[in-house]
């Protein structure tokens, strides 16, 4: 193999593949990344056996070839070079890859590619095509809630239904849930259900960029593999088999109690209340009083920390129905709240402090 490329182009795309090299594995191949001539581009890939991440860059080709090299010492070598264009060369029967930039020159023994676990091909299945901004979105207003603990693995992905003309993402880990709906450009030709990994979902949601080009989406007919197709950028990623909780009996369908919010004070008196809650019990209470005729309504968000000290602060609201009291974990009530960060307000709809609470956007 011999090929050369621009530094600047190879950190980036070792940058991409390098978020699912894993950090121990028992694997000697899975620490390593994949680097392939693939028509007149070079192909680079890593892989944690459960997610796949490849991109490919621009790179003048004289032979075809490839080898695998150690990701770490790989990465941080390239993002050290100077802004030029580098040399990789591989001999015909070896396994060395040598790297020449300027006056640095470098030699790394590598594997053989053969050996490098193979990327799932996902085929045969359902393919749609979503709107980059949109699903960024979605992505961001529900991963938050997937549970971060194995204890519950169909809780650490997110559920996701392909049904007529939507498509509904959902996570949950037992103390919070959220929902999310976006519109399909055509309806789907049948019912799909499958949970993806959260963690495949954040790396989509970190490459989406806002001058990306439409994503495809790609779920094999087995329903084991998902594959995100982006400009240069391809991923797979194993589906979670099981059965994901039936969340739709979860949400309550009525409300004593509906405020409407100032997103930005919301975040504010939260942020605030949770420098005291977070020497407590984590709990931020929210007591909620209508006005009289036309004036607003009043919302008053506390904390306590006992032995230190408490705090209220008062937000002006519009509320329908009756007056209401309602405790949130002051994290979780935090990340529902920097999620929606890109609306003007919010409704939070309460039934008895005991009750769950459903904030929507």
């Amino acid at each position: 193999m011999k090929v050369s490329a621009l530094q600047d182009n190879f950190a980036k795309g070792l940058s991409v593949v390098g978020r699912a090299v894993p950090a121990r594995s028992t694997l000697p191949q899975a620490s390593h990344v994949k680097i392939e001539t693939d028509e007149g581009r070079l192909k680079l890939v890593a892989t944690d056996l459960m997610i796949a991440t490849t991109c490919w860059i621009g790179a003048q080709v004289e032979d075809d070839g490839a080898v695998t090299v150690p990701a770490r010492l790989l990465t941080d070598f390239i993002t050290s070079l100077p802004n030029d264009r580098i040399e990789l060369s591989v001999p015909a029967r070896g396994r060395q890859l040598h790297i020449q930039c300027a006056r640095n020159e470098a030699t790394m023994a590598g594997m053989d590619a053969a050996d490098f676990p193979p990327v799932p091909a996902v085929a045969d299945g359902l393919s749609l095509t979503l709107e980059p901004k949109t699903l960024r979105k979605a992505i961001s207003q529900v991963q938050f809630a997937a549970a971060s603990d194995d204890t519950r693995p169909v809780l650490t992905g997110v559920h996701t239904l392909a049904e007529g003309p939507e498509l509904t993402l959902a996570a949950a880990d037992g103390f919070r849930l959220a929902v999310h709906t976006l519109q399909l450009k055509q309806d789907v030709p049948e019912k799909v259900e499958v949970i993806i990994p959260a963690r495949a979902l954040r790396e989509i949601e970190r490459l989406i960029t806002d001058e990306s080009e439409e994503i495809e989406m790609a779920i094999n007919g087995a329903r084991s593999q998902v594959m995100f197709k982006l400009p240069d950028v391809e991923v797979v990623a194993t589906l979670i088999q099981g059965t994901f909780p039936n969340y739709g009996q979860l949400i309550p369908q009525s409300y004593a109690t509906r405020t409407t919010i100032e997103m930005s004070q919301f975040l504010q008196e939260t942020r605030i209340a949770a420098i005291f809650a977070r020497d407590g019990a984590g709990i931020v209470r929210i007591q909620l009083e209508p006005g009289e005729g036309e004036n607003a309504g009043k919302m008053t968000v506390s904390a306590r920390a006992e032995e230190i000290g408490e705090h209220k602060g008062d937000v002006d609201v519009k509320i329908e129905g009756e007056a209401s009291k309602i405790a949130f974990n002051s994290r979780y009530l935090q990340d529902v709240l920097q999620a929606l960060d890109d609306v003007s307000e919010v409704a939070l709809e309460t039934t008895s402090p005991s009750s769950p609470g459903v904030i929507r956007p």
